[in-house]
C-alpha cells in the first residue's frame, strides 16, 4: 500500500510537494507550524535557579 498525503490522505504524493500531494496541502501544513498547531513537546524555557530548579 502506497503512502497517501499526511494532510488530506486522499492522495499519493507528488515528486515535486512530497511527502505532499499538492502545493495546497504542503501550504496547508506550513501554516499549522507557523500557527502552533504543532508542538514538539520539551521542557519549559524558564531558567532554573541555583539549585537547579524552576523558580
Amino acid at each position: 500500500m502506497a503512502a497517501m498525503c499526511p494532510v488530506c490522505r486522499r492522495q499519493p504524493p507528488a515528486d515535486k510537494y512530497r511527502p505532499f500531494c499538492s502545493k495546497r496541502c504542503a501550504d496547508v501544513d506550513l501554516q499549522r507550524w507557523f500557527s502552533g498547531s504543532y508542538v514538539i513537546p520539551g521542557g519549559s524555557d524558564e531558567p532554573l535557579g541555583e539549585d537547579g530548579e524552576e523558580d
